[in-house]
């Protein structure tokens, strides 16, 4: 299942090479579930393979738009399991505003058909 999210990139880290066959880039943004609210979440997402380089076009600040699934992981070493939890992202774009002349919702919809304001027109038996 796929998840979307759209906040303030504010960290961009270097891609790092794991291992000669698996390569991940990290990246943080800023998201705030409510915009009047003082609390700010910073979600770190991960790039993993030739996805590494769709961070390149971004800069630390740029409010952007994700899209990611989530991976986990158990992991036992030694007798002692652990359990990992990424967000992979698979897409990046830049975030817009809905431009001004976009139709609403609201405004796409027909018009409600008129019914009579007496009952005597109203056949129905309730």
């Amino acid at each position: 299942m796929a998840f979307e999210i759209t906040g303030r990139l504010t960290e961009k880290f270097d891609t790092q090479n794991v291992s000669d066959k698996f390569k991940k880039r990290e990246f943080v943004i800023e998201y705030r579930d409510n915009p009047n609210s003082s609390f700010t979440e910073f979600i770190k997402f991960q790039l993993t393979q030739d996805r590494c380089s769709l961070a390149d076009g971004f800069q630390v600040g740029q409010d952007v738009k994700i899209w990611f699934n989530l991976r986990g992981r158990k992991w036992e070493k030694d007798g002692v399991v652990n359990y990992f939890t990424n967000l992979e992202a698979w897409k990046m774009e830049a975030a817009s505003a809905v431009p001004a002349s976009a139709p609403s919702a609201a405004a796409a919809l027909p018009d409600a058909p008129a019914f009579p304001a007496d009952d005597s027109t109203n056949d129905l038996p309730f």
